[in-house]
């Protein structure tokens, strides 16, 4: 089979380097900037990220465990037609993934249906037991969405992830943003470029929206694990822009299921928990008795209905890759409709013919734990050693339910600064939707992941990727091939 070429979202499939319709003032700026001055700029946002201290950890090496996300100072173009297609798209799936959830927390429609086979859900490890048959605050469980997604053409996007526990990422979106407007202004002046910048508003709106029923003004919260957490930097930002307090779980207590927050002033009655730590060290009451992380009481809090946590425990169901080739059937059940964004077509391997086919073909597919996250875990085929494979092949036919696999896709490309000068470079998308008591919000704009290394698929930061500005444009200019 032909290996198909990378979509270039610049140049599309010109062979003449002519820019996609809409695209032109980007291509301009590109051969009007000397190298010289690309690379300058894009040395003084490393410097800028570097004194502000935006780091992600890397895992399993000795040294550095936390680095500077590399930025690429080449924007990613989407055309105003491009993003309403897609914020459509995205509304209708994350309004599914909340149905989903309030539903095998309650009634299990889709289960009795016979839509989904109970042990992926109930047996799942990510299934909270203990908030089975409670409903959460509004009906609300996935507030903040950060759903992964990958171009293969003109109008041509899958959904690679749905991120639905504590997505994260957001704070490099608004950085990116604020770095290019401080060191690339003519290209704001040259493209309608949407801002970005009303994304803390829209999040504090929907945390207050989503408040216990009391009319009182709410009291919201970040909750972090603290200065040694790799996303760090993100829970003070953001409570910082928020205008909220910024609390770890010592400063937090529950006193006869309501939740307060030492003050040098007094005990401050909380209502919502922005909640940046995982499930499992929420509650030593309720879940790991080691955690120092969490609040005794929480959960007891929680399903007295007196806080909102957000997002809300038990969402991590929706994170798993299992569930995941099981979203277009999710979608049509709760939305009665199809699916305006696909999935990447997957193979579960807890199902023989599938297991076959991924043992069968290796070399040529994406391996993944059902439960993996930020790059690890995976078997990219086509980039894998002999040794690599071998050792998948083993552990695929230990735990086959562990594990799905999906086709290698030729991800679109975007020019990128490399040491050999301006080349195409992978990249992945992350948009982050909201949604609170009064409806779906979507900032226009969103997190590009970068490829650094060359021919690479991989953009985890963690497995060596940057970021770039994500610029969605405002008006009529529209890509080639679009609808």
């Amino acid at each position: 089979m032909a290996k198909r070429p990378a979509f270039d979202e610049l140049w599309g499939a010109s062979r003449d380097r002519t820019a996609r319709p809409g695209f032109e003032p980007l291509a301009r700026w590109l051969a009007d900037t000397p190298p010289a001055e690309l690379e300058r700029r894009q040395q003084a946002a490393e410097a800028a990220f570097r004194s502000l201290g935006i780091t992600f950890a890397v895992y399993g090496e000795e040294e550095a465990a936390e680095r500077i996300i590399p930025f690429d100072i080449i924007p990613r173009v989407f055309s105003a037609r491009e993003w309403a297609n897609l914020s459509v798209g995205l509304e209708q799936r994350v309004q599914a993934i909340n149905a989903f959830i309030d539903d095998v927390y309650g009634a299990r429609r889709i289960i009795a249906d016979g839509v989904i086979p109970a042990d992926i859900v109930l047996g799942n490890p990510q299934y909270c037991v203990p908030v089975a048959g409670a409903r959460a605050p509004h009906g609300i469980y996935a507030h903040i969405c950060g759903i992964d997604m990958v171009r293969t053409g003109p109008d041509e996007f899958y959904v690679l992830e749905d991120n639905a526990r504590t997505p994260s990422g957001v704070s490099y979106m608004l950085e990116n943003r604020e770095a290019m407007l401080r060191l690339c202004p003519e290209l704001f002046e040259a493209l309608p470029v949407q801002p970005v910048d009303s994304y803390p508003e829209l999040l504090r709106d929907m945390l207050y929206s989503v408040t216990p029923g009391r009319t009182r003004a709410p009291t919201c919260v970040v909750l972090t694990p603290g200065h040694f957490n790799s996303a760090f930097f993100e829970h003070s930002f953001l409570a910082d822009n928020m205008g909220v307090e910024l609390v770890e779980g010592s400063d937090l207590e529950v006193d006869d299921d309501i939740v307060w927050m030492r003050t040098t002033d007094g005990r401050v009655r909380v209502d919502v928990i922005y909640r940046r730590i995982d499930d499992a060290y929420l509650d030593p009451l309720v879940f790991r008795p080691d955690s120092a992380l969490g609040v005794p009481g929480l959960m007891a809090a929680y399903l007295a209905g007196n806080v909102t946590l957000v997002n809300a425990p038990g969402t991590g169901i929706a994170d798993d890759k299992a569930i995941y080739s099981y979203m277009p059937e999710i979608v049509r059940y709760y939305a009665d409709e199809e699916p305006k964004l696909p999935n990447v077509e997957t193979y579960r391997c807890r199902e023989p013919d599938a297991l076959k086919y991924t043992l069968d073909h290796l070399e040529e597919l994406v391996v993944k734990l059902v439960d993996g996250s930020g790059g690890y875990g995976m078997l990219v085929g086509p980039t894998a050693s002999k040794k690599e494979i071998e050792a998948f092949r083993a552990a695929l036919k230990a735990e086959p339910h562990r594990y799905i696999s999906q086709p290698t896709l030729a991800l679109s490309t975007v020019p990128t600064i490399t040491e050999a000068g301006i080349a195409p470079r992978h990249v992945d998308f992350r948009p982050f939707v909201l949604t609170g008591s009064t409806g779906v919000k979507i900032v226009p704009g969103g997190l590009t992941r970068v490829a650094l290394r060359e021919g690479s698929l991989v953009v985890n930061s963690s497995q060596g990727g940057g970021t770039k500005d994500s610029f969605i444009l405002d008006g009529d200019g529209e890509p080639e091939g679009a609808p």
